[in-house]
């Protein structure tokens, strides 16, 4: 099974924390669907398609007629398999009626949407476009509509948040009974708005807000809590009713291909990885030149053990030594053992996976276990 990602970039408004490459020139949405079919066209494959995932950017932010556009030549192109999963992204407040009415016409079947938080004071920082009460009010619509598999992202670590408001926000995304929560703690990126305000001393509350013991709890807090609630914790930042692990997301952790289309979408054959340009005009001029604008590399040794290495560890799996060389294993144990005589990595049936403890530093341990 191979996975596509379509990546649409249109947002109304730019949040001031995301780092991914997005544009607010509406306006050229239906050319870029036609240059993704386009696209699509040019990269055909034999392989049967597993996942299907819309991100973005605000995928909801094309019209009926473009999504349907999209869905059409995506199954008309590729063999989709009869139960794949496919995912689209959702701005809460565009979560209308007419809206799920469209989405239960298409192929769709989960929908993944950024809360971020339940407090309005904290998403104005964010610059995020609903309010709080729109979320409970968009799953309803979703499951009036037939919708059973719901993702709700949330974010931590907020200047000036405390442990109660965290634990506020968790009650909050509990109380929808969704099958799957991701949580992830604000972070601030080179090139977003809020890097700008860190940078230029712009924003007063930002100073020195940084609290690692507090994010450490907050993320204890919230594993306990979903726990409790028969979550399971599967990766590091994701948490699923059992059988709603994202499937899509899955196939990244598990060296499975995927195909992304789509300005500055990524692929991944098992041998080397591609990447369109992060640019709207110039992607959509070379495709509809027939030269799509891409970058490539081939993937060494040591690189598709970092990368093995990297990406099982996030998971509650952890990796399986046994799919690792020789070289590679006589490589890593002598790092490891400092991390699991500190209780930060455990092995066990021949598997080495992430502590509880670990999970928190799991950058540090990894980036140690990297060959440079």
């Amino acid at each position: 099974m191979t996975g596509i990602y379509v990546h649409i970039p249109f947002c109304k408004s730019r949040c001031s924390y995301c780092g991914f490459y997005s544009t607010t020139r509406i306006e050229m949405r239906q050319r870029y669907i036609e240059a993704v079919a386009k696209e699509a066209r040019l990269r055909p494959t034999n392989d049967t398609i597993g996942t299907i995932y819309l991100g973005g950017g605000t995928p909801s932010q094309l019209s009926d007629q473009q999504l349907r556009q999209l869905f059409d030549a995506l199954y008309n192109i590729y063999k989709v398999g009869s139960g794949a999963e496919v995912t689209i992204e959702c701005n809460p407040d565009d979560i209308t009626d007419d809206f799920v009415k469209t989405l239960v016409q298409l192929p769709v079947n989960r929908v993944s949407m950024g809360a971020q938080t339940f407090d309005d004071n904290r998403l104005r920082f964010l610059n995020r476009r609903h309010a709080a009460a729109q979320v409970p009010l968009a799953v309803q619509r979703l499951r009036d509509g037939g919708i059973r598999n719901i993702s709700v992202d949330l974010m931590y670590g907020f200047p000036g948040e405390s442990l109660d408001d965290w634990q506020r926000d968790i009650d909050a995304v509990l109380a929808l009974d969704v099958e799957h929560i991701s949580a992830y703690c604000l972070t601030i990126e080179e090139g977003t708005v809020l890097f700008e305000q860190l940078k230029n001393g712009e924003n007063e509350g930002m100073r020195n807000w940084e609290d690692e013991e507090l994010e450490r709890t907050m993320y204890e807090l919230l594993m306990d809590k979903l726990a409790a609630a028969g979550y399971e914790h599967y990766e590091i930042s994701n948490f699923a009713r059992p059988g709603f692990r994202s499937r899509h997301n899955t196939s990244y952790w598990t060296d499975v291909p995927y195909r992304g289309l789509g300005a500055a979408a990524h692929s991944y054959d098992g041998q080397r990885r591609q990447w369109n340009v992060s640019d709207l005009m110039q992607y959509i001029t070379g495709v509809e030149n027939g030269t799509p604008v891409v970058e490539w590399e081939e993937l060494d040794a040591d690189t598709r053990y970092n990368d093995r290495v990297m990406l099982s560890l996030r998971t509650s799996e952890g990796l399986e030594l046994a799919v690792l060389d020789e070289h590679d294993r006589t490589y890593l144990l002598p790092l490891a053992k400092k991390y699991l005589d500190e209780g930060l990595l455990i092995l066990s049936a021949g598997r080495l996976r992430l502590s509880r403890a670990g999970l928190f530093v799991s950058d540090m341990v990894i980036s140690d276990l990297m060959r440079v």
